[in-house]
């Protein structure tokens, strides 16, 4: 059974985060940059948001036992594969959750400059997860 208390709950850390988010985009980007304090709030305001859409993709696929992921990636995947999300957005957020390893294994430097495109140009992404969960959830 899909908890939707904790979905809910979920996309209020989404909302409030990416609400946190705006405030870098109406930034010049070398304030940004030079900003320790920003780029690493923007950091964590994106692990946040990466692993509350990880946390709601893999409750949706073990509530209705859609099968089993091995990594991060490919919960997004069998959402995509489900008809849950469209396929493309399922790629576009499992590169996100690659990217959520990055930041918290620390791979390797995070070259900020992708931190800020992803706040400029890619979070309509998490919106779209959000409205495609909803409308799903909406036929349960």
């Amino acid at each position: 059974m899909i908890d939707r208390e904790m979905i809910s709950a979920k996309f209020d850390i989404i909302e409030k985060d990416l609400e946190f988010l705006k405030e870098f985009n109406k930034m010049d980007d070398a304030d940004f940059l030079n900003s320790y304090k920003n780029i690493q709030s923007a950091k964590y305001s994106l692990l946040e948001i990466i692993e509350a859409c990880i946390d709601i993709a893999y409750h949706i696929v073990a509530a209705k036992g859609l099968g089993r992921a091995e990594d991060y990636r490919e919960i997004f995947s069998i959402l995509g594969k489900r008809g849950i999300l469209d396929q493309k957005l399922a790629s576009r957020l499992g590169d996100v959750a690659g990217f959520r390893n990055l930041l918290v294994h620390r791979y390797g430097e995070i070259d900020n400059l992708r931190v800020l495109e992803i706040i400029n140009s890619e979070l309509g992404d998490v919106l779209e997860f959000e409205q495609a969960v909803l409308q799903y959830l909406e036929k349960e």
